[in-house]
């Protein structure tokens, strides 16, 4: 059987291969294996134990269950039972088999009083279970091999209060077009929620599947690859295969970036692998996804790295690995983009742990960073839960540190495996794999999507769909985007626009005053203001057309993020985000003059007001000057209300008014 002695201590995956006295070997000679002699009953064990690795269950219950008849005190295939029970999730079975164990022999394996322990808490009988960890505790003093009981125990406890706490959960298939018969997991979707990418199990010989779907999930019997479904009228579409990606081998364990257009994914044994498993990079093109490539170093050494999530942000990855110098088994790490290649691959910086808020001795896998860029889910099995790996959730405070992880609850958590899980830009709905529908005793994970209980949600996010095309052909331009907090000039975002189509699309978090930059070689650039500093939350679309002017004489660019104070000629600190682009467009265009406009809206006289417009747009220039630019290449101008853009009669369009402009004069 696989890992038949494989110790699940807390109900976690955290194991210790534990030896019995028949098992021992004394002065290199191996004393008797089994506890009978019956040749048929081991027999029968032995075909168990082998049906049993290659999570043929129901095949190895039927083997073990003859090995009782021909020797009813045969405890190894008691033990047996009880451990594929525990896989199958039937734990009422699971506790039967440990107590008619420990009744034939009650200090065979004394890990199995714990075993029985954890088996009566997934069936809430946690008085009981207490009886059988106090036991445990009995029999382990002295054992070498057993430490941290009261820890153990302790984390039993914390299972009692999650289950005795359940959390709302009402589960369904993401669709029925997207169900197949064959396992389904690890879904990624787009910002907009408008695509789907998810892992699929295939067999390899669909009509040997077909004869026996209990055939051993082994690499010569299945492999891994890339599906997507699009949303079609608020529906999900049947799965096609992402067939550029899509190899022979195993692919799996993928992140689409916000926009849908950079997948990051997990492949082992490559002829350009760096190590077991790697991270790989690619991108969206007008006639399919482009070549993998290894993101290489720092992101991927020879250890195993796996399980990427890219961030909203567009800067930085989350990942898994087993590389030293982490905290315990597998950890998670993130890197962050410092530039990119001549073909567009991104180049990743320092990898760096995320330290022991997040990563224990145990193993730490799965990371989803929702794009509120605050919240940060993942699964454990060294923080207490109640499953081999359960799903936590951690909050980032003000100063960049993670809060303790909490448990997001049962029945969400089960005793099984669970991980994969993402969540919409608005927090609302989640995402992710179960094997909880069973059929005819055969394990299967299907796409499921629920509700997210209010406790756990993140905080929701808008989002900017939006088109940037040349402003005379209206052909569509690839543009870089960025999003820039105004007052610590930190990108929040960065992004670019699709070559073919002018789209793009990217998150809008809330708490931050920003300026939306598009730029593009050749053109002015454009901006917009979103000021959002005393916005908790938002949620749901922003469509947005950006039209880019070309460099050329008589064009301009309205500055929508120069600010002043009422009645006030002197620029805001907020305001140095947009010059300082001003800047960079004049350095990199150097023949260019530009002209500075102030405008006003009607409030006030005229003469007051082209006072003050030509009084903000000295003070606009006077910031370039100081800044290096020559003032031969300025000129400045109030226009006050005199050249409206909008109604002066709502404050909405009077805002509008109040803007300063530059024009490109040569």
């Amino acid at each position: 059987m696989k890992n038949l002695l494989l110790i699940f201590l807390a109900c976690l995956l955290a194991s210790a291969w534990q030896t019995t006295e028949a098992q021992k070997k004394s002065k290199g000679k191996q004393t008797q294996k089994y506890s009978t002699k019956n040749k048929k009953a081991i027999e029968a064990y032995e075909k168990g134990e082998m049906d049993a690795m290659y999570d043929r269950y129901q095949s190895a219950i039927l083997n073990f269950e003859t090995a009782k008849k021909y020797d009813p005190n045969f405890k190894e295939a008691y033990h047996a039972l009880a451990e594929v029970y525990y896989n199958l999730g039937d734990f009422e079975e699971q506790f039967l088999h440990i107590q008619k164990a420990v009744t034939i022999d009650s200090t065979y394996f004394i890990t199995a009083y714990y075993n029985a322990g954890v088996a009566l808490c997934n069936l809430n009988r946690f008085s009981e279970a207490m009886e059988w960890f106090d036991l445990y505790k009995k029999f382990a003093q002295g054992k070498k091999n057993i430490k941290n009981v009261d820890a153990l125990i302790k984390k039993a406890m914390a299972i009692k209060y999650i289950m005795e706490h359940p959390v709302p959960y009402k589960p369904h298939l993401v669709s029925e077009n997207v169900a197949t018969e064959y396992d389904q997991y690890w879904p990624s979707i787009t910002l907009d929620e408008e695509e789907l990418v998810f892992t699929m199990q295939l067999p390899r010989d669909p009509d040997a599947y077909a004869k026996n779907k209990l055939l051993p999930r082994v690499p010569s019997n299945f492999q891994e690859d890339f599906y997507v479904s699009r949303k079609v009228n608020n529906e999900w579409s049947a799965p096609v295969p992402m067939v550029s990606i899509n190899t022979s081998s195993n692919e799996g364990a993928q992140a689409l970036s916000a926009d849908g257009r950079w997948m990051f994914f997990t492949a082992c044994g490559r002829e350009d692998s760096k190590g077991s498993c790697d991270i790989y990079f690619c991108r969206k093109t007008p006639t399919g996804w482009s070549e993998p490539i290894n993101v290489g170093a720092p992101v991927n050494t020879p250890y195993w790295e796996s399980q990427p999530c890219f961030s909203a942000d567009g800067q930085t990855l989350y990942f898994v690995s087993g590389r030293p110098g982490g905290k315990g088994g597998m950890d998670i790490w993130k890197s962050k983009i410092t530039g990119f290649t001549k073909t567009g691959t991104p180049i990743f910086g320092t990898a760096v742990n995320l330290g022991d808020s997040i990563n224990t001795r145990g193993d730490e896998t799965s990371p989803y960073i929702h794009p509120d860029d605050k919240t940060l889910y993942f699964s454990s099995d060294g923080w207490p839960g109640i499953g081999k790996l359960d799903i936590f959730i951690s909050r980032r405070n003000g100063n960049g540190d993670w809060g303790t992880p909490r448990n997001i609850g049962y029945p969400i958590n089960t005793p099984l495996d669970d991980n994969g899980f993402i969540i919409n830009a608005a927090g609302t709905t989640a995402y992710m794999s179960s094997t909880r529908l069973q059929k005819n005793g055969i394990q299967k994970q299907d796409l499921l999507c629920f509700e997210v209980p209010e406790e756990i949600r993140p905080e929701p996010v808008s989002y900017i769909k939006g088109h940037v095309y040349d402003s005379k052909t209206l052909q569509p331009l690839m543009a870089d985007i960025e999003l820039v907090s105004l007052d610590t000039k930190e990108n929040r975002v960065k992004s670019q626009s699709d070559k073919s189509s002018g789209t793009f699309l990217v998150n809008l978090p809330a708490g931050k005053d920003y300026g939306l930059f598009a730029t593009c070689p050749g053109y002015l650039f454009n901006s917009q203001n979103y000021a959002l500093s005393n916005v908790k939350a938002t949620s749901g679309m922003v469509t947005l057309d950006i039209p880019l002017s070309p460099i050329e004489k008589g064009q301009r660019v309205t500055l929508k993020n120069v600010f002043f104070d009422t009645n006030s000629a002197e620029l805001k600190q907020e305001s140095f985000v947009e010059l300082d682009r001003l800047i960079a467009l004049m350095r990199s265009n150097p023949n260019i003059k530009i002209e500075i406009g102030g405008h006003t809206d009607n409030v006030g006289s005229a003469e007051y007001n082209k006072k003050l417009s030509e009084e903000r747009a000295k003070t606009t220039v006077d910031y370039l000057c100081s800044k290096g630019i020559s003032s031969a290449k300025l000129t400045y101008k109030g226009y006050g209300m005199t050249q409206p853009v909008a109604d002066n009669n709502t404050e909405e369009g009077r805002a509008v008014n109040r803007r300063i402009e530059a024009k490109i004069v040569q």
